[in-house]
């Protein structure tokens, strides 16, 4: 019997997604991409491997409306996308005064994913200490939902104009979720602050940075960076079975006690989603890593009916 990564129902344990971060990697040709195959046509054949990705482009620039269509039209209908914010919000600006260029990012086309535009991730740097007041002001300025975050699009600035997307075609639940990598953030402060807001904290697994595991929201998002090299180490069998436990037990509803935690307990006992993303992409762990991973927690996904993957 296999689990299925699609959208939970009812009472039923939450919707397991497993993917990797990023799709466009030249040491992937040949290996993980079959040998042949056109640039253009990977992000088809990744999204028929695994339930969701994480765009990357995104931390490192403003993209175009028409580039967010095109990945929505390229992939299969269940298929979802996480978006990583811009890096001039969290690493620049420090979340200082984002509201402008949170707009901006919005109406760069984020919404055109439609339905397939999963969580939203902050990243922030190593140097980032926990500032209170700070986090506060930048998670209250969130949209908490796709109308919201449209309105809040239409915001945007001169350098936007002609080429923004300020409009959702649904009313849907916006997600976001928040990877810190300073050991500051390690207070109880925090994650109540995340819970107040229903923002998750990353499960960030890194030899550098603090591994929490607080639950702070109604979904589990985790990055596994590298087992003992940073972007580089892949995880054994050991390692997997490890978080195939953490996140069957996430999706049905219970806390994992092996790990680190910074607040207090007291999450809601609820099925929760699961994005799980691998992150060791410089070497080529990562698409076997999330396949294995995928394997042992019988997840079924059958993504081969994207339009573009014929």
């Amino acid at each position: 019997m296999t689990r299925s990564s699609r959208t939970r129902h009812h009472d039923g344990p939450g919707a397991i997604r497993i993917g990797v971060s990023g799709w466009t990697y030249a040491p992937w040709r040949g290996h993980f991409y079959p040998q042949g195959l056109v640039q253009k046509k990977e992000l088809a054949y990744a999204a028929g491997q695994f339930p969701a990705l994480e765009i990357n482009g995104t931390f490192y620039g403003l993209q175009k409306p028409d580039v967010f269509a095109r990945w929505a039209d390229e992939t299969p209908e269940d298929f979802v996308f996480t978006v990583k914010g811009s890096r001039y919000i969290t690493h620049t600006l420090r979340l200082r005064e984002a509201e402008v260029p949170l707009a901006n990012f919005l109406a760069s086309g984020v919404l055109r994913l439609g339905r397939k535009l999963g969580p939203l991730l902050w990243q922030l740097p190593p140097s980032f200490a926990f500032d209170r007041e700070r986090m506060e002001a930048f998670l209250a300025l969130l949209p908490k939902d796709t109308e919201a975050a449209a309105t809040l699009a239409r915001r945007h600035d001169a350098r936007l104009e002609g080429r923004d997307w300020a409009r959702t075609d649904a009313h849907r639940p916006l997600r976001h979720a928040v990877e810190i990598r300073h050991d500051s953030f390690r207070d109880p402060a925090f994650i109540a602050l995340l819970r107040r807001h229903g923002v998750a904290l990353v499960c960030a697994d890194t030899v550098k940075w603090p591994r929490l595991m607080d639950l702070t929201s109604d979904f589990v998002y985790c990055r596994l960076h590298g087992s003992t090299e940073l972007y580089r180490s892949g995880y054994d069998g050991k390692d997997l079975r490890r978080w195939a436990e953490r996140v069957a037990a996430w999706s049905r509803g219970r806390e994992m006690p092996d790990g680190e935690f910074a607040g207090k307990a007291g999450a809601p006992h609820q099925p929760r989603d699961v994005f799980l993303f691998f992150d060791n992409t410089d070497k080529r762990h990562a698409p076997a890593n999330a396949r294995t991973l995928m394997e042992l927690l019988h997840v079924d996904w059958q993504g081969d009916s994207g339009r573009s993957a014929a």
